[in-house]
């Protein structure tokens, strides 16, 4: 599938943006919430038949500062792994998301059918009933330096880990690749889809500020969204973050390491991943960006999608590289 800037929504999608109308205060009320669930429903339906692959998955626990955190392990079926290691954050708005949606079990299986290599795909404690930064932060650092100290036991090469995560999992594993850069060794390579990296989201380019304007209510971010989005997943107001919490808000992120960024064609984020490409590579960092094209925000959660395929062979041809 295409990147770059199409102006044109992709089908299915452009079929069922129909089900996604709603009143004209939807985006500042978050607009998800005004549309029905059977709407919702078949607006995700999946495009097709899951990508085959295969590998071997084992549910496991490891040690953090708040407790076990639970892990899931996907390697090949091969005696051989590559060498490659990923640490995997699922999205979600800090608030939802588990291991069992398409954005980590089918990332996950993906990324092992492709390269070889070892995920693990993180069950970090959600922003919710009183749980906020650094508690997501720290599971996901953990599993970090957990692959690192023992991932020789699975075939993985410590100089050749990458961490990656989608929309606030790639917010996380931003953040880990930053407090890595300045406490121990970094990992090879950042994997970020759609991310949200920054406290409020940048003003958008004008190319992006036009096909925010094709986009339903419903599928948008609106300020008042993203700020009460952050502040509970921060637990104090956005003014006050810290750098590990919104990298994009660092003061500093010379050193950082290798960076690959895919940003969503239709999609409010598109501005914080667009700025951080910028600030890498104003601070000397290797960074690649690059947007998929007629699709919206989240399309690694799409069933079926040969978008999301498409995504998966480029993380493939960035991990590779290591």
């Amino acid at each position: 599938m295409s990147t770059g800037s199409s102006r044109t929504w992709a089908s299915p999608y452009a079929e069922r943006l129909y089900l996604l109308e709603t009143g004209p205060d939807a985006a500042a009320e978050g607009g998800w919430g005004q549309v029905g669930e059977d709407a919702w429903t078949q607006f995700n339906a999946p495009f097709g038949v899951p990508e085959t692959t295969a590998a071997k998955v084992e549910d496991a626990q490891v040690p953090g500062p708040h407790g076990a955190i639970p892990v899931r392990i996907y390697s090949p079926l091969v005696d051989d792994p590559s060498g490659i290691g990923v640490v995997w954050m699922h999205g979600g708005g800090f608030m939802h998301g588990d291991l069992d949606m398409p954005e980590a079990d089918a990332v996950a299986r993906g990324l092992v059918h492709r390269t070889g290599g070892v995920v693990v795909s993180v069950d970090y404690r959600l922003a919710n009933d009183g749980v906020h930064f650094p508690v997501p932060h720290d599971d996901c650092h953990a599993a970090y330096e957990w692959l690192r100290e023992t991932g020789g036991a699975l075939g993985v090469d410590p100089d050749r880990i990458a961490v990656g995560g989608a929309s606030a999992g790639a917010n996380l594993a931003a953040g880990v690749a930053l407090r890595a850069r300045d406490e121990e060794v970094p990992p090879a390579l950042v994997l970020l889809a759609y991310p949200v990296v920054h406290t409020e989201l940048p003003t958008p380019s004008a190319e992006l500020a036009e096909a925010l304007r094709m986009t339903p209510l419903a599928l948008r971010f609106s300020p008042a969204v993203v700020r009460g989005m952050n502040e509970n997943y921060l637990g104090m107001p956005i003014e006050s973050a810290p750098g590990y919490s919104f990298p994009g808000n660092a003061a500093d992120v010379s050193g950082y390491p290798r960076t690959y960024i895919e940003n969503d064609e239709f999609d409010d984020l598109r501005a914080s991943g667009e700025e951080f490409a910028r600030q890498l590579r104003e601070a000397g960092v290797d960074v690649e960006m690059e947007m998929a094209s007629g699709v919206p925000h989240g399309h690694l959660n799409a069933v079926g999608s040969p978008w999301a395929v498409a995504t998966l062979d480029r993380f493939a041809a960035q991990l590779e590289r290591m």
